[in-house]
């Protein structure tokens, strides 16, 4: 583990988290038929009008809502999802992001380069925002940038495109390093925001989510998720918690698994085979040691509520404030991470962070801590799946109507994950992608309009 050196009041240490050491049709005569039954919204769909006690008392305190603000928020949140999802489709290369805003998620605002299609944003029930720079040509520009600063980026830890302010934001110690750094990237400066922060990146080195699990008895980290890879049960964790090979013990120091995979730097990802002794389930550690469920893996928007799970701190909220973010550990960089207001501590890496009952990734690093506050980062779940072949494991896939096995189904699988725009044929009938997720056998696109647009 990185420690920690003294250095002013005001200075705080930004790690990676890393692992903590251990000291049928009505009858003929019937006039019509009845109509169709409403299709489910999206937050039925994704179970966010269904929120646990855990997550709603969590959300109350950290991010001070009422009972009913934050019921409405989950909502609202499942509900822009599809709505930005659905636009985006329709902007194409216009499209310049979407993010939620106020109290309880109820405003969507939706970017666009064209103006044309502020009819479309506002026709939908979003704000719309016309902007310069599309969001392909802002992720460009910060993939100039993480190039540039490659193997030289410790003072110039942090870089994302924020799509609130339609540019790119690297955070550095000095905005002279900043300077260097747009310089070597060879970028228009006028597209870039710069934050001076004394802040550096540490590791919080530090089956159930957010319970402890020790690594060769030396090191702490925390579960992220139960996942299955064919009969294989496992949970998805942190990769600067273990190499490859590497033995685990749970939570009891009953031994528990080995590390199958690992990637740190570069990402922040690993999966842990478990022993038959053990059984994945499709729960994450809350408050008070209660169980919250995981329905899948539908990637939340900007400014959405998002709580986390940890060994060391417990059961914490805050909001998404970046997606696509690059950290500097002085590991090396890690790419295409999250970046939220939720607080960590070093032994919560690896740990669960969940929106609602979706999954959404497994805690890297950050600064700060649970008693002052901090930012945090993690690894978003849907590439960790699908880079090891993984399945999370997940209440709703449980049970429900299973996918077809007659051949009808043409481009979609259960346990693939499925990014927005993604075009698919199901029973004949053309759907495309509204929401990045790894696809449930409940989750079919005749089923879920939370998730599928049918063309």
């Amino acid at each position: 583990m990185v420690p920690r050196h003294a250095g002013g009041a005001a200075r705080t240490a930004l790690t990676v988290l890393g692992a903590l050491a251990l000291t049928a049709l009505p009858a003929a005569a019937a006039a019509a038929a009845e109509p169709p039954a409403p299709a489910p919204s999206s937050a039925q769909t994704l179970g966010a009008d269904r929120p646990s006690a855990v997550v709603l008392r969590a959300m109350q305190r950290d991010l001070r809502l009422t009972g009913p603000q934050a019921k409405a928020r989950l909502v609202n949140e499942a509900e822009a999802g599809t709505r930005a999802g659905r636009l985006q489709n329709v902007l194409g290369k216009h499209f310049a992001g979407a993010w939620v805003h106020g109290t309880t998620s109820a405003g969507l605002t939706v970017a666009t380069t064209d103006a044309a299609g502020v009819a479309a944003i506002k026709a939908d029930g979003a704000q719309a925002k016309v902007v310069k720079n599309a969001l392909k040509d802002l992720n460009t520009v910060k993939s100039k940038l993480d190039a540039a600063a490659a193997g030289t980026s410790l003072d110039t830890p942090v870089r994302y495109v924020d799509v609130r302010t339609n540019r790119v934001t690297v955070q550095a110690t000095s905005r002279t390093a900043a300077d260097k750094l747009v310089a070597a990237a060879g970028i228009d400066r006028r597209l870039v925001d710069v934050k001076v922060s004394a802040d550096r990146p540490r590791a919080l080195h530090d089956v159930r989510g957010g319970d402890a699990y020790y690594i060769d008895e030396k090191a702490r980290c925390s579960v992220g998720f139960s996942v299955t890879k064919g009969e294989q049960q496992g949970f998805a964790s942190a990769g600067h918690c273990g190499k490859a090979g590497a033995k685990t013990t749970g939570f009891n120091k009953v031994a528990q698994g080995t590390f199958e995979a690992s990637v740190f730097p570069g990402q922040d990802m690993s999966w842990v085979s478990v022993n038959s002794e053990w059984t994945a389930t499709p729960t994450v550690k809350g408050e008070g040691d209660t169980n919250v469920q995981v329905a899948g893996s539908v990637e939340a928007l900007v400014g959405a509520a998002i709580c986390r799970s940890g060994s060391t701190t417990g059961w914490h909220c805050g909001t998404i404030e970046q997606h696509d973010t690059t950290v500097s550990y002085a590991e090396g960089d890690i790419n295409g991470v999250t970046r939220t207001t939720v607080c960590a501590e070093p032994g919560d890496s690896g740990g669960s962070y969940m929106s609602g009952t979706q999954a959404q990734g497994v805690t890297s690093g950050g600064s700060g801590d649970c008693k002052a506050g901090g930012i945090t980062f993690h690894q978003p779940v849907n590439p960790l799946l699908t880079t090891y072949g993984l399945t999370l494991k997940t209440a709703t896939g449980q049970s429900g109507t299973p996918a077809p096995a007659d051949g009808q189904t043409v481009g979609w699988t259960t346990g693939r994950v499925y990014e927005t725009g993604t075009r698919v044929t199901y029973d004949g009938v053309s759907y495309q992608c509204l929401q990045t997720h790894q696809a449930q056998g409940v989750w079919q696109p005749r089923l879920t309009p939370a998730l599928w647009q049918r063309l």
